[in-house]
């Protein structure tokens, strides 16, 4: 499950990064049909389907090949995985969890320092409060 949750978070990666790069490729129109007309298909056993669109949303796979961006998909097979093989390796379960537990305790310090500065500016604020009052008094 986490090596699935891995290539999920790499697959979202690389979809931003396409839709960084979009604008600045020739042909964006393809690019904006395949993100926004076609449907998720499986490319790799590896690699599950995360997303589905509504039948209605994505055309048939009739009127997917009369496009030019079945034609553009070789095109842009070799940029997709460029990008893929850039992308930052995930990082182990066990580095995560050991950085979480490193934060959490950074966090649990963190916080008793703030309840001590706001312990500390309320007397502070009780101690200006008193001298007033005497400054006032007389």
């Amino acid at each position: 499950v986490l090596q699935e949750l891995s290539h999920m978070d790499r697959i979202t990666q690389l979809q931003g990064e396409i839709q960084q790069l979009s604008p600045s490729w020739p042909a964006r129109s393809p690019t904006v049909y395949l993100t926004s007309r076609a449907n998720f298909v499986q490319a790799s056993a590896d690699v599950p389907i995360t997303k589905q669109r509504n039948p209605h949303k994505f055309d048939s796979p009739e009127v997917f090949e009369g496009t030019d961006a079945y034609a553009y998909v070789g095109i842009s097979t070799a940029d997709c995985e460029y990008l893929i093989k850039s992308l930052p390796e995930g990082e182990p379960e066990e580095e995560q969890a050991k950085c979480l537990r490193t934060l959490d305790k950074e966090m649990a310090f963190v916080n008793d320092e703030y309840i001590q500065a706001v312990a500390r500016s309320k007397h502070l604020h009780e101690q200006i409060m008193d001298v007033l009052r005497l400054m006032f008094e007389d």
